[in-house]
């Protein structure tokens, strides 16, 4: 992570800094808001700002963003004021710091707040299985394409891609290509110079020459313009980007890599996205799978963002009930890691037991996760209906016609429950995924998981 302090190095302060350091975080350090914001602007990239609360916080943070530069701030101060530190708070800090610093809190803090801290937590094989095809092309400068459902955890293999790369030690940037509208876009990720539009009041150097030397994640590429998608790609091609209002190409040595939550392949026949720019980008496919299809990840999963937020409220870590164990591997959790994380955070805080229970953990619309219904007679007596449907001779039907009926009667029979049907067929989840998309867009009506069975 690289941190950027902002204010005079008192005794304490400097003790905070080393201690940053020892997390493995790279520090640098201006005086004042102006040069802060001066800094960022010429290219000194930041991931975080540690910045004195007795400062303008607020005019720090308008500054940055009328520069199109977004990075969160963490105020701090030597013995604090409560209402100094609401206020900093309430100017636009994510976090507060008090001074002298303690080593566990400041490392605590900078994870909560850091995207660097999320390491690629999996356990289950078919995970595993995209993570070995990662660990062999993450030593190559090959562009490779992260796709998957939103929340899957995209940008954190990005992330464990530039770790294991020749270019770890150098600056990893991200751009959401879908939060910055179009029109600013182009500058953000090529720069610009002085006088270029109007309110361009300096050079800005953009994401590419910010990363040179690192790699370049453009995330949820899909939703990139068309006419800037043909400037990426010369950029890729010839390695060269030219500045908005600039005279001369700047040379770039970077590794690129691309997210996206859409059907690139439709999108280039919809004429959303261009086929050439897809196969400069797509030279590697890491296809994520969705949450519910990795059941084994929901636990481990579950327990590091327990352990991660209790450390940084300063909780004392409590175990998982049985009962939220089983609601949560039940749960179909739509928004994927993302939601998990966001509802385990919750968890933490709202738990007064000694464990952390079925109730503690909520939706986002403040409703405890289901109750997972007993696997009863009723239950097993469907499945092994399941089970002979499996050994039925269909006469007078096509291979196909026998294939689609026994995979959707048998996925019917497991009341929705992918896992169990994938296991009477005999198929993999993935098998079973593909078939049902197939039926799917031929206009075929899949079952849907019901209440109380896993769409895993």
């Amino acid at each position: 992570m690289r941190l950027l302090v902002v204010g005079k190095l008192s005794g304490q302060l400097s003790v905070a800094v080393k201690m940053a350091m020892e997390t493995g975080a790279k520090v640098a350090h201006v005086e004042t808001c102006t040069a802060a914001t001066a800094a960022l602007l010429k290219g000194q990239g930041a991931d975080l700002l540690m910045v004195d609360y007795e400062l303008d916080i607020k005019s720090l943070i308008e500054a940055n963003e009328r520069e199109h530069i977004f990075v969160t701030v963490v105020a701090c101060g030597v013995n604090p004021d409560p209402r100094k530190a609401a206020f900093a708070i309430n100017q636009g800090a994510k976090e507060f710091i008090p001074l002298p610093p303690d080593a566990e809190l400041i490392a605590a803090v900078l994870a909560a707040v850091s995207d660097d801290s999320r390491p690629l937590v999996t356990v289950d094989p078919s995970m595993q299985a995209v993570l070995k095809l990662a660990d062999q092309v993450a030593a190559s400068d090959a562009s490779i394409l992260i796709t998957g459902e939103s929340g899957v955890g995209k940008e954190v293999m990005a992330r464990y891609l530039h770790e294991k790369s020749k270019r770890a030690q150098k600056p990893f940037i991200s751009v959401n290509c879908a939060a910055i509208p179009d029109n600013l876009l182009e500058s953000e990720l090529f720069g610009h110079e002085k006088g270029a539009f109007t309110g361009a009041m300096a050079r800005r150097i953009g994401k590419f020459e910010e990363a040179d030397g690192g790699t370049l994640l453009l995330d949820e590429i899909s939703e990139m313009d068309t006419r800037l998608q043909a400037k990426l790609l010369r950029a890729l091609q010839e390695r060269v980007i030219d500045r908005v209002g600039g005279a001369r190409p700047v040379p770039v040595n970077i590794r690129v890599l691309a997210t996206s939550n859409r059907n690139l392949v439709q999108a280039v026949k919809e004429g959303a996205f261009r086929e050439d720019l897809l196969y400069r980008l797509n030279v590697i496919n890491l296809a994520l799978p969705p949450l519910r299809e990795r059941p084994a990840d929901i636990l481990a999963l579950s327990e590091h963002f327990a352990k991660k937020y209790s450390e940084a409220n300063a909780i004392a870590l409590k175990p998982i009930s049985l009962e939220a164990k089983r609601r949560l591997q039940a749960h179909p959790w739509p928004g994927n890691v993302r939601e998990l994380e966001n509802a385990m955070h919750r968890a933490v805080l709202l738990s007064s037991g000694a464990e952390i229970d079925a109730e503690a953990i909520r939706l986002p619309d403040g409703q405890p996760l289901n109750p997972v219904a007993p696997i009863g007679s009723d239950y097993v007596g469907r499945i092994s209906l399941a089970a002979e449907l499996a050994a039925r001779t269909f006469v007078g039907s096509t291979v196909a016609e026998v294939e689609q009926k026994l995979i959707l009667d048998t996925l019917s029979h497991c009341f929705g429950n992918r896992t169990h049907a994938a296991n009477i067929l005999g198929i993999s989840i993935r098998t079973l995924r593909n078939k049902l998309k197939e039926y799917g867009d031929a206009g075929v009506m899949v079952p849907a998981p019901q209440s109380g069975a896993s769409a895993a």
